[in-house]
């Protein structure tokens, strides 16, 4: 016989303190963390299109994160260009990246000993040759983003599938939220700008900057003001950077009084202080004298 009693716990049921748990962060949260993420993406992926070209090392700069739907970033991207969708296999973490025709079809005219010239009108699908390049500039962005990210994803970025069609590939439903970052890049031999665009879902970008941070202990604390003593008198060098060119060794040492170089001003100029970007800027002038005009701070 089965006597009838209401069961009583030994002892009470665990409670988590809201103060202990990591919350999930937002897309907002995750922004200044991938543009650090991209500033570091874009020494890499300089150094990795120079092997790449056999030539000098372009100048890539980092566009301001963003936050959007697939359907506007595909809105953005033409109906033919290198799309590839990559992940951090480890974790999962499925990304879109897509680099504009135009690039992949000079690439391949350099490869074959020309100058870089784009066929015109542009195909409406990559032949072979685009195809195998494509197949190389995904190689060469996973083990960018590897190398930005540290040694902890040891080599574990790679690409799942491409197309020449965004939409014959769909990477994401149109809703998904994302995260968007733009890379340019200005190549000086011929002169040209080109973009790489990398989105990521916000699920995946959580997954791949790591958890948020612990939340802070309680306790006020007052901020320090830049504009009050004693940090307000002290003087700080600021570099605007308006070209940043590689020149080769037998070049540079024949140099003389006369040679012109041909140079390509950024449209966006880093400032910075020591080795931070503090803002971006735009060239002008001011009373005959060369300005920049602060366009975002950080």
């Amino acid at each position: 016989m089965k006597p009838e009693r209401n069961l009583i716990a030994e002892r009470p049921l665990a409670q988590h303190c809201p103060e202990l748990l990591r919350p999930v962060p937002t897309a907002g949260e995750l922004l200044p963390t991938l543009a650090q993420l991209g500033d570091r993406l874009a020494r890499a992926l300089g150094a990795g299109l120079a092997r790449l070209a056999g030539s000098e090392a372009p100048t890539v700069q980092r566009g301001e994160p963003r936050e959007c739907t697939m359907s506007e970033i595909a809105a953005g991207i033409a109906p033919l260009a290198a799309n590839s969708l990559m992940t951090l296999d480890a974790r999962k973490a499925p990304f879109l990246a897509s680099v504009e025709a135009t690039a992949v079809f000079r690439m391949v005219d350099r490869a074959f000993g020309g100058r870089g010239q784009v066929p015109e009108p542009l195909p409406t699908a990559f032949p072979m040759s685009a195809q195998l390049l494509t197949g190389r500039l995904e190689t060469l962005v996973a083990t960018a983003i590897d190398e930005a990210l540290g040694p902890q994803t040891d080599g574990s970025v790679r690409a799942l599938n491409r197309d020449g069609s965004l939409e014959v590939l769909a990477p994401f439903a149109d809703e998904t939220q994302m995260i968007a970052l733009t890379l340019d890049v200005h190549e000086t031999a011929p002169s040209m700008t080109w973009q790489l665009t990398l989105a990521f879902p916000v699920a995946s970008l959580t997954e791949i900057l790591g958890e948020a941070q612990p939340a802070p202990k309680p306790g006020k604390r007052n901020a320090a003001n830049p504009a009050e003593e004693p940090f307000g008198e002290v003087p700080l060098s600021v570099i605007a950077l308006l070209v940043d060119m590689r020149i080769g060794f037998s070049k540079l040492s024949a140099l003389k009084p006369g040679d012109i170089l041909p140079v390509a001003v950024a449209r966006r100029v880093p400032l910075t202080v020591g080795d931070k970007i503090i803002a971006h800027g735009s060239i002008g002038e001011v009373d005959d004298r060369v300005a920049v005009q602060i366009t975002h701070a950080f």
